[in-house]
């Protein structure tokens, strides 16, 4: 088996691009689907990925590992998460091909099943973006997380930490308890909180001010407090803030994790499948990160394809917490692709098609060209006109 063309189309859903990418093969009709959204980069990607076609072309696409020590090694430039989200769509679709050519789903050869459901969260507003960054009235924040509620979710993800320079300023800090307290008022002690930090705070000065006024709502944890990168910046937040901590989604690949989990710095890993490398990585990093008692919470704010991997890892992985998901995005989220995603209240079920499960109708995906994405973090600037981390 050889493959034969690889392709890339941007599919506009809104907020974000997603890009969707197909493996094809010259076994008649067998081919892979693959996802590699990346905000704000889409262009870059996608010429990513039409450059990695040639280093494929004629390989054997059940050599994974193989393919991806090709992709990494022969391209001379060592890739950051442009080149490494090509990659890791690629690496998904090659799954999605043996999968399918084995007649089992990707779980199973990801090491089988280790639970019978896979536990979820969404984010506030249902995929209504301005509600996720811009509900910072207690009133309207209980509100948006009581309607998450009533969708059958018992866990969500909130961002309420305003821009902030190197100190947090005393008001802001107050309003944050003020915000944590309505929410958890309003959803009751049943349902689980996170916090995005979205690393805006500048300093782990300002993160543990902010970590402290919420922490009487008991956040199942913080996310990304500072911007990523700061092992030890990080440690020392996980280690005083009196939460749990986590962080990960923007780290690429396992030499970025290994710092982290050498010295504990986070409680909970949040590596993307679509940025850090794909499949194996990620297995690659959740058992590392197993060996030093760390969970994962994988990052997924993205599309149907990313989600479909990001269930298939999650069944297949022993220390796996909570899975990120986006389906109400768009309002045909689930039109474009047919997918294995199937929600019982607030857990995913276990699929059983080959491969990862998926159908594209890409009649329905050309009807959302590519249009450049809403440039929120344009808000990221101060009073005084500094300007800061969104």
């Amino acid at each position: 088996m050889k493959i034969t063309r690889i392709t890339a189309r941007a599919v506009n859903a809104e907020m974000r691009n997603w890009i969707f990418v197909r493996v094809e093969t010259d076994q008649p009709g067998l081919f892979g689907w693959g996802e590699g959204t990346l905000e704000w980069k889409t262009r870059a990607v996608m010429g990513a990925i039409a450059d990695l076609e040639a280093l494929l072309i004629g390989t054997d696409p059940r050599d994974i590992e193989q393919a991806v020590r090709r992709m990494h090694k022969h391209g001379f430039w060592k890739m950051g998460v442009i080149g490494t989200t090509a990659i890791s769509a690629i690496e998904v679709a090659l799954w999605d091909i043996l999968g399918k050519e084995l007649g089992v789903p990707v779980w199973r050869l990801l090491g089988g099943k280790v639970r019978d459901r896979v536990p979820v969260y969404t984010h506030l507003g249902l995929g209504d973006m301005r509600a996720v960054y811009e509900t910072m009235d207690p009133e309207a924040l209980a509100d948006q997380g009581c309607r998450v509620v009533a969708q059958g979710y018992r866990a969500l993800k909130v961002v309420f930490i305003p821009y902030t320079h190197i100190l947090a300023p005393t008001r802001a800090i107050d309003h944050c308890a003020r915000l944590m307290q309505a929410l958890r008022e309003a959803v009751g002690p049943e349902v689980e909180i996170m916090i995005d930090f979205h690393g805006r705070p500048g300093s782990t000065a300002a993160a543990l001010d902010y970590i402290r006024a919420i922490a009487p709502g008991r956040p199942l944890f913080v996310e990304e407090p500072i911007q990523p990168g700061d092992a030890a910046a990080m440690r020392d937040i996980t280690e005083r803030a009196g939460v749990a901590v986590a962080t990960g989604e923007r780290l690429i690949g396992r030499a970025e994790f290994a710092a982290h989990v050498a010295i504990r710095a986070m409680h909970v890993a949040q590596p993307d499948i679509a940025h850090t490398g794909g499949l194996a990585e990620t297995k690659k990093i959740a058992a590392m990160c197993e060996t030093a008692g760390i969970g994962v919470a994988p990052h997924n704010p993205l599309g149907p394809i990313a989600s479909a991997a990001a269930l298939h890892f999650a069944v297949s992985t022993p220390n796996f917490v909570i899975q990120e998901e986006m389906s109400g995005a768009v309002p045909w989220f689930d039109t474009v692709v047919q997918g294995p995603i199937h929600r019982d209240g607030d857990a995913w079920l276990v699929p059983e098609a080959p491969g990862l499960g998926v159908e594209v109708d890409e009649a329905e995906a050309d009807r959302h060209p590519f249009a450049p994405e809403v440039q929120h973090a344009v808000h990221a600037v101060l009073p005084d006109g500094t300007i800061v981390d969104w």
